[in-house]
């Protein structure tokens, strides 16, 4: 039997919108499966650079998305789309609009929030019920890493422990509450893409394998210093290790970024400057091109701002925004009634 043979019918004035939050990814662990399983992602989710979509029923298939992103995401909306009713048997048409998202291939998770934004919207829609790993799974996302994943559902800093079996999505091993003080000062350079694609398979193809000594320090440094750290509050054992995960595991991949552990040179001034004169979590998100400094306050991210512009390591094509950390995962509204406003936990 189908899932549709289950659902209710969808009313015609039926909407649904999900508000998913962008993530950061903070570093694998073991990229060469040292002991047998491969990756391990830490990652944290945050405010702001969220991705909106809404799906109602519509008298033909219409598929909106903003002028700046381009056919790509249209695209691959509508191949999206497309499993999503393979999968189900609905097929009645539908109006998707992407109302705003994070730079694509900027290393904020866009196209995992992107698929499941929309399973989650198609499936209140039909009043089904797709748990979260099963939309990813249908729309291959979380092939490497399940932060995304794990981050859509409950938000929080999360660390998987690398696909399973058969590709399995990887499982969540640990989720806590960001401190609600500590912010992230996000560095973009929009005039960037990180490494996405088939350029990213070739890279990592590329790569030598990882020594077992260095993935061993990756999990103490994670183990021992970042989950305590913040478990406690306690911030300057969270920033030495989330910066010590990012120089390890950057100095790996920089082979494939030009000989650096940052895709963008204008983004490495800037952290590179930081890093010396302040206690802070300091990397780059994936392949970037997007670099961050977590900072134990928003007052002390407005004051890395101030002097960082006054000494001149700001380029004026560099975006800087100050984050907090998202302690709860997408949020669902699916009133006929309200396009958006907010409420439940989707």
């Amino acid at each position: 039997m189908t899932i549709a043979s289950f659902a209710s019918p969808m009313s015609a004035s039926a909407v649904a919108m999900v508000d998913a939050p962008a993530r950061l990814h903070l570093g694998f662990l073991d990229p060469s499966a040292s002991l047998g399983r491969r990756f391990a992602s830490l990652g944290l989710v945050i405010n702001g650079m969220s991705t909106q979509v809404s799906v109602s029923a519509s008298e033909c298939d219409a598929i909106e998305v903003p002028a700046d992103c381009g056919n790509e995401v249209r695209e691959r909306l509508a191949r999206h789309l497309a499993a999503l009713r393979t999968e189900t048997g609905m097929l009645a048409p539908l109006h998707v609009v992407l109302h705003r998202s994070p730079p694509a291939h900027a290393g904020f998770g866009s196209g995992t929030q992107l698929a499941l934004a929309l399973g989650r919207a198609f499936s209140a829609c039909h009043r089904l019920d797709l748990e979260t790993r099963r939309i990813a799974a249908l729309l291959a996302r979380g092939g490497r890493s399940g932060v995304g994943i794990a981050g859509f559902d409950r938000g929080g800093l999360l660390l998987d422990g690398g696909p399973g079996v058969e590709g399995a999505t990887p499982p969540l091993l640990a989720r806590m509450a960001f401190p609600q003080a500590w912010r992230v000062l996000l560095v973009l350079d929009e005039q960037r893409d990180g490494l996405h694609g088939a350029e990213e398979r070739v890279a990592m193809e590329r790569l030598a394998p990882f020594p077992r000594e260095l993935a061993a320090e990756l999990c103490h440094q994670v183990l021992m210093r970042v989950l305590p750290g913040a478990m406690e509050s306690d911030f300057e054992p969270f920033a030495e290790g989330v910066s010590t995960l990012q120089r390890l595991i950057g100095d790996y991949f920089a082979p494939a970024q030009g000989g650096s552990m940052y895709t963008s040179p204008a983004v490495e001034r800037v952290l590179e400057w930081i890093r010396p004169r302040y206690c802070a979590g300091i990397g780059q998100s994936s392949w970037g091109p997007t670099g961050f400094a977590i900072l134990p306050t928003a007052a002390r991210a407005a004051e890395i701002i101030a002097a960082a512009r006054a000494a001149g390591v700001v380029d004026p094509a560099l975006r800087l925004v100050v984050v907090a950390g998202r302690n709860h995962g997408a949020q669902l509204d699916d009133r006929p009634s309200s396009p958006w406003g907010g409420c439940g936990s989707a």
